[in-house]
């Protein structure tokens, strides 16, 4: 385990695990870099068994390397983990809002694991990922679990119509849901119900959705009155429930907490003539951004969470509902790395160091939005030691474009390729075109071999939905 203050006396090497077989057996979330990373004899970094400075020169930079065997190997940690810890039927989805494209859909969907979408753009990349695989309407419609607060009539509708099942945030969508039915003749609508637990947990304000201060989900004041309504109409199949209590969450007692409460609410459905068979605990596992970040192991959470379920439907004599899990970062994040070519220097004497990158917010928006903390390495000199203290920057024309405060790194020249670990959860689904940059490209590297996954966007892109009326031409 690193140190958690900050040394000058390290190098890029300090943040590989060394161990071969520590490495294989370690949980992908407690890495700071994917588990493939290793330096070549040329002191430089390789992810896949790529060289990240070869990957720049073919590619560009910005780029976003994503790592295929940290994401299988994170995949089949937590189906493994239920199948070893939860006696009853299990699922995992993957929280697709992390990172969805096509690539990822594909590798995730031939893991085992299912999805959860969040829009009518992310279902739509989710089926025709599936179906370049070959799936039918009925498999994908098996696979996908579609969230959002204010779902729209056309979401909705085409939810509806792949069969998918919906779940349910408030009252309109319920009552929404119920009129579609009929006016589409649609004779079981598959839903969850998303309920608020009220339960805090300690992360970001931005990314706590459990406390009852949320826009997500019924309060639990409501549940006689959700029953009732939802046992009243034919044309719903509920199925169970859905809680989620936020992201980026180290403490294992608030996902044991949650498996109480969410027990406690099956059986009180139980007293409205519904019986649910589906439990869907969400996601929120940490990962590893820095030294001093301790998330538990994927499988110490599925255990927590297996245990805590089969504990409290033991108490109340409920038979195992199917327990369903919907990880996101935990999943992606620890698997992508960005790399970056450094540009500009600016030395302010005795206060600050400002090295510019030619990326910045519109690739990274998460340190400017929940004041999100990463580290970095140069990639093409992994074993120089740290010398300096720096600011790493973006190109953006803004004050906030900041990637990382106080850096320790070897001196720097322009050129050197600079990675930031940990990137692949919210931040290519995030990124923006502010100042007008093209979007980053994403490449997929496995044993050697560097796939390009997202293609870089060009100016002509930038073009490609603006519209100039006649009369400004004149």
């Amino acid at each position: 385990m690193l140190s958690t203050e900050p040394r000058t006396s390290h190098s890029g090497q300090d943040y590989l695990d060394t161990n071969p077989l520590e490495q294989v057996q370690r949980s992908p979330n407690q890495s700071l870099l994917p588990l493939t990373a290793t330096v070549n004899k040329q002191d430089r970094l390789e992810i896949g068994g790529c060289d990240l400075q070869t990957l720049v020169k073919q590619f560009g930079s910005p780029l976003y390397v994503l790592d295929e065997a940290t994401l299988r190997t994170a995949c089949r940690q937590y189906r493994e983990a239920f199948n070893t810890y939860y006696q009853g039927t299990s699922q995992v989805i993957y929280a697709s809002k992390a990172w969805s494209c096509l690539a990822i859909v594909s590798i995730v969907a031939s893991e085992g694991l299912g999805f959860d979408v969040v829009s009518g753009g992310e279902l739509h990349t989710t089926i025709k990922a599936l179906e370049a695989m070959g799936w039918s309407t009925e498999q994908i419609a098996q696979q996908i679990y579609f969230h959002g607060n204010n779902k729209s009539h056309q979401e909705l509708i085409f939810a509806i119509e792949i069969g998918c099942t919906i779940i349910v945030d408030n009252w309109l969508e319920l009552e929404t849901l119920v009129k579609l039915g009929n006016q589409t003749g649609t004779l079981s609508i598959p839903i969850l119900l998303r309920l608020t637990p009220g339960i805090e947990c300690h992360t970001h304000e931005y990314i706590r959705t459990g406390h009852l201060d949320s826009k997500f989900g019924f309060d639990p004041n409501q549940l006689d009155a959700v029953f009732t309504y939802v046992s009243q109409q034919p044309t719903l199949d509920c199925r169970g429930l859905h809680a989620h209590i936020g992201s980026q969450i180290f403490e294992r007692q608030p996902h044991q907490d949650l498996g109480l409460v969410m027990v406690e609410w099956l059986k009180k459905a139980q007293n409205h003539g519904l019986v649910l068979q589906e439990l869907n605990i969400g996601g929120g596992l940490g990962i590893r951004y820095v030294e001093s970040d301790d998330p538990p192991s994927i499988e110490q959470w599925v255990k927590t969470v297996s245990e805590s379920v089969m504990k409290a439907c033991e108490i109340h004599q409920l038979p195992l509902p199917k327990l369903i899990a919907e990880p996101g970062r935990s999943l992606v994040g620890p698997a992508c790395v960005t790399a970056y070519t450094i540009g500009s220097r600016k030395e302010i004497p005795q206060l600050r160091t400002y090295i510019a990158v030619d990326g910045g917010m519109s690739d990274n928006p998460r340190p400017i939005t929940y004041q999100s903390r990463y580290r970095t390495v140069v990639a093409n000199r992994m074993s120089e030691p740290c010398t300096e203290t720096v600011t790493i920057a973006g190109k953006h024309c803004e004050s906030g474009d900041i990637l990382i405060k106080d850096a320790q790194l070897p001196q720097t020249q322009p050129g050197d390729i600079l990675v930031v670990m940990a990137t692949g959860a919210y931040n290519h689904s995030m990124a923006s075109n502010y100042n007008r940059l093209p979007r980053p490209a994403a490449v997929l590297v496995q044993e050697g071999e560097a796939n390009l996954i997202v293609q870089r966007e060009t100016y002509e892109d930038l073009l490609r939905q603006d519209r100039l009326p006649q009369r400004l031409l004149s």
